[in-house]
């Protein structure tokens, strides 16, 4: 069935989770980030939460985006399993720390044929117990061979534009994945979605094996910034821009690379983008 884009507008119900040093603390060690503002439970000002800690509170917002009114009974289960995530764009207003209870809604902002399928935009706002912000992520989903019902309405444009590309390294690092990385990743998140750990789902939906998370991706690639170009404080990280692009299998080994002018792009052992037009807006 195809996506009604009358659904722009939509929201979902609000989610709301208390944020403890125990997940501030795994989250951080499943990218093997040991940072000691991430882990070091004596600091006077308390832990602070990875930059893309906030994915972890959207996680369920996305998946209620999929049961909006107008999309609920329009969507089949194997339609709703074709969506991929497709792009992410972060911007943090202050950063998240341990004993805070934090509400998540999403609203859908855009829907819009492209040649692979249906895309639709979905905004999250994360704000604090006082409703002010905390952190706002708008999220692009593709869902493949499916076709939008209605006139397109595309989400508004997030300036600025992103600067030209400088081939000017800044940095380079290579991540090792595991084996057992996405199901590291998967409880430590609290992200479950059983094409990353259940071999059986991921055969039946197409997939050659299990694939890392695209968040856990982009996420490694933020501790990489933070560390070479950050100098090492998450703070520094305003607002984290990428479209993804190639699955990364388990084992694998990516590479991180940093540009002059704050992008930055994740490639595989074959140089293909796992993420491309990656940009960081540095404090």
């Amino acid at each position: 069935m195809p996506v009604p884009s009358a659904i722009v507008g939509s929201t979902t119900e609000p989610v709301t989770h208390t944020v403890d040093n125990r997940w501030i603390m795994a989250y951080a060690a499943s990218l093997r980030d040991h940072a000691p503002v991430y882990l070091d439970t004596t600091r006077a000002y308390g832990l602070i939460a990875h930059p893309l800690f906030p994915v972890c509170l959207e996680w369920p917002v996305v998946l209620l985006s999929r049961r909006v009114p107008g999309l609920v009974d329009t969507l089949t289960h194997d339609e709703a399993r074709r969506g991929i995530h497709a792009t992410h764009d972060l911007t943090i207003e202050r950063m998240i720390q341990a004993d805070q209870t934090l509400t998540t809604v999403g609203e859908v902002i855009g829907v819009e044929r492209r040649s692979p399928g249906a895309f639709m935009t979905l905004e999250m706002r994360t704000t604090d117990a006082s409703g002010a912000l905390v952190c706002r992520t708008v999220q692009g989903s593709l869902f493949l061979g499916v076709d939008v019902e209605g006139e397109d309405r595309p989400a508004p444009v997030e300036g600025p534009e992103l600067p030209d590309h400088d081939d000017r390294l800044e940095a380079e690092l290579d991540i090792e994945i595991g084996p057992g990385d996405a199901h590291t990743y998967t409880e430590c998140a609290r992200i479950w979605n059983p094409i990353h750990t259940d071999l059986a789902v991921a055969h039946d939906a197409g997939l050659p094996g299990l694939i890392l998370h695209g968040t856990a991706t982009l996420a490694h690639a933020v501790s990489v910034a933070v560390h070479a170009v950050g100098r090492g404080d998450p703070r520094s990280i305003r607002r984290v821009r990428g479209r993804f692009g190639a699955w990364v299998p388990m084992p694998s080994v990516l590479t991180v690379r940093l540009y002059r002018n704050d992008r930055f792009e994740v490639v595989g052992p074959d140089g293909t983008p796992a993420i491309r037009d990656g940009h960081l807006t540095f404090a």
